[in-house]
């Protein structure tokens, strides 16, 4: 069972980090970084005006123990002259007490002099280090913005590669229609010109070629009718029986029969115009 969930907790920090990672943005990161650096700086520049204020603060009062010091000297002078050693003695006692504080005060000064000194120099080699990182991380955001642009032209040259490629393939489907349409269309018109397909509309003929075709017409027509009344001539419907048939009716010498014309033959009787459609 612990097994279990030392595996569980290694998967989700996985799955954590990897969250993080894609949320972290370096720049962020390099700023923060520097911010905190800067907090830094500023507190060790505090402590060091803390630390120069005491040390100063020492020496006003070093100053002033040696004023005492100066009067007490000048004091225990004047009793001697006046025959007060009593007073000298207690002048000089007091001058003692005075001279101890200022020793402490001088190696409490030293003191604070070596720290605030150390101060000093850690302070400008924390601007020296904050200085370097800012450039450095200048550079490295700079250099990260320029990767990111790249990264983000190249996958849109990756996509503009796919969508001209699927543009290609619809040109390509497009191209291949249109010549199929156009080998159709060249096919139809052969086989129209050919008359292998009939024009039921007379639309695809021309004037010439329909009057000749009416001219054809007609002329079978004259032909079938000639013929006609050729088969036809001899029983001369109508006529009664006995009777002479008359000329008119196109009677013919004895011992002569009459011969059909030939197909396409004008027929005596016929006008001229007949034969003028003919030709």
């Amino acid at each position: 069972m612990a097994g279990l969930f030392q595996r569980m907790k290694a998967i989700f920090s996985a799955k954590a980090d990897k969250a993080l990672d894609k949320l972290e943005d370096p720049r962020e990161t390099l700023d923060y970084s520097y911010s905190k650096q800067l907090e830094l700086l500023q507190q060790v520049r505090r402590g060091v005006a803390e630390v120069a204020t005491s040390r100063k603060r020492v020496e006003l009062q070093a100053g002033q123990l040696n004023q005492q010091l100066d009067k007490l000297t000048v004091a225990a002078k004047r009793a001697l002259e006046a025959g007060r050693e009593d007073l000298a003695r207690e002048a000089l006692t007091r001058k003692s007490g005075l001279q101890q504080q200022l020793a402490e005060l001088q190696t409490q000064h030293a003191a604070l002099q070596a720290e605030e000194e150390r101060l000093v120099r850690a302070s400008q080699q924390l601007q020296a280090r904050v200085d370097a990182f800012r450039t450095r991380k200048e550079t490295i955001k700079a250099s990260y913005t320029a990767a990111e642009a790249q990264n983000k032209i190249s996958e849109a040259f990756s996509g503009l590669g796919q969508e001209l490629g699927d543009v290609g393939q619809a040109i390509q489907r497009a191209e291949d229609k249109t010549a199929q349409l156009q080998a159709r269309a060249a096919a139809v018109d052969e086989l129209l010109a050919s008359g292998a397909l009939n024009d039921p509309t007379g639309l695809g003929q021309d004037d010439i070629t329909r009057e000749l075709d009416a001219l054809a017409s007609s002329a079978q027509v004259d032909n079938e009718l000639a013929a006609l009344k050729a088969s036809i001539g001899g029983e001369q419907p109508g006529q009664l029986p006995g009777a002479a048939p008359s000329a008119a009716q196109g009677e013919l010498p004895a011992g002569t029969f009459e011969q059909p014309p030939a197909p396409g033959a004008p027929v005596a009787g016929e006008s001229a115009t007949s034969s003028e459609n003919l030709r």
